[in-house]
């Protein structure tokens, strides 16, 4: 749990999957990278280490791993990087929303620092490689990165940040989760979707704080409101229902609350690409928000308490963030909520969409002695009725447990 949270502040729920990214390094003379993939389908690339440039417009899978490589080579200020010649496998479908980008991003920015010979923490390395990712123009939170470096094999993290932290959760036993692919792909830094929820959610801190008399052009993100009034999140579901009201807020009524101009806004608030965004869901918004950052929290707590009802009442919180993702943030699509359904009618105790949104995946919680009836069925009920998903059914649809972090291998 913990959808579209991170970038508020706020901690999250993940756990890795068993599919990877794997890098073969060949550190070399030259000041050259040469990436090769597996698949055919991704071009080869090459550049100089010294000159790297990153193409936001359009966002190729060489463009993550330079965002791992400049990401590594600013933070040690490295003059004469060493050249490598690399050749990507993976296992992660692509555009499936299950972070097959920070993934790239993770893995060049350990190879960049294994091949220069430095050293750092897997916090450090995870904080880098979360910036170094916003090269590429998303404005990522940090949950994909953290997870990559800090995940251990059978656990999920409750992962907090600034300071950045991580604490084992451990699942309850009798369930499996399972992940199903919609087919409906999401290219996250291809689209405004996602920067746009991140504005709206920092125009909501400062409507909230200017409306507490709070300083608010200090406030960047929505916990800090909590932080600074050091009320609970229900208290700030509270407040969201008294400041905030449902309807789209334009970018004049925006500037009137705030007491500013036009131009203030579109120099001080909003970023380059979100010039030309004219209505902004501010209510809906912080309103999933605080109520997805209390679900994390809730989930924590029944899997340390464990209670004998435990697995329904983490199956009741994966729906509601499904429905606080389809009502109030509205990032899922007709595919995702029709996947969900079908899942729930085949004996899932939970189900809600996963990543970015706007297609990708699903995860579920499945009883474990369902699991093979249960993918039989959803099999039937989504893959089997399209040509297309058919296709790639064997990739879409699979149990998973939790996985262990990046690694790094060398020859002797």
């Amino acid at each position: 749990v913990g959808e579209h949270i991170d970038y508020c502040g706020y901690a999250v729920l993940p756990m890795a999957i068993e599919q990877d990214i794997l890098i073969a390094v060949e550190p070399v003379q030259t000041q050259v990278v040469q990436l090769a993939n597996t698949n055919s389908s991704y071009l080869d690339f090459s550049t100089s280490v010294n000159n790297i440039q990153i193409n936001k417009t359009k966002p190729q899978w060489h463009n993550y791993f330079l965002c791992g490589l400049k990401g590594i080579q600013e933070h040690f200020g490295l003059n004469n990087p060493t050249g490598m010649n690399c050749l990507l496998d993976g296992t992660i479908p692509p555009s499936s929303g299950l972070s097959s980008s920070s993934a790239l991003v993770c893995c060049a920015g350990l190879v960049t620092l294994r091949a220069n010979g430095k050293t750092l923490s897997k916090v450090e390395l995870a904080e880098i490689c979360t910036k170094s990712e916003r090269y590429i123009g998303t404005e990522g939170g940090g949950m994909d990165q953290s997870i990559s470096f800090l995940a251990e094999e059978g656990t999920a993290k409750l992962i907090e940040f600034s300071p950045l932290r991580a604490t084992d959760v451990r699942l309850p036993s009798g369930a499996t989760f399972v992940i199903a692919n919609s087919c409906v792909e999401m290219n996250k830094a291809a689209t405004s979707h996602y920067n746009i929820r991140v504005m709206e959610c920092r125009l909501a801190t400062k409507l909230l704080s200017k409306s507490k008399g709070l300083e608010w052009k200090k406030m960047l993100r929505l916990h800090d409101v909590q932080t600074k009034l050091g009320v609970s999140l229900e208290e700030m579901l509270t407040i969201v229902e008294e400041v905030l009201h449902p309807e789209p807020y334009s970018t004049e009524e925006i500037c009137k609350c705030l007491g500013i101009s036009l131009e203030e806004l579109r120099s001080q608030i909003l970023s380059q690409n979100m010039q030309d965004v004219s209505t902004f869901k501010l209510h809906q918004r912080a309103k999933h928000v605080y109520s997805e950052a209390a679900r994390v929290l809730e989930f924590q707590k029944i899997c340390s308490e464990a209670p004998a009802n435990a697995l329904q009442l983490l199956g009741e919180l994966m729906k509601q963030s499904h429905i606080s993702c389809r009502e109030l943030y509205e990032c899922s699509c007709p595919e995702l909520d029709r996947l969900v359904d079908i899942c729930l009618q085949f004996g899932a105790i939970g189900s809600r969409l996963t990543g970015a949104g706007w297609g990708g995946c699903t995860v579920s919680m499945v009883p474990t002695d369902k699991l093979n009836t249960f993918l039989k069925n959803v099999k039937k009920a989504y893959y089997q009725t399209d040509g297309q998903r058919l296709a790639v059914e064997n990739n879409s649809l699979f149990a998973t447990k939790p996985g262990r972090g990046a690694l790094v291998f060398v020859e002797a």
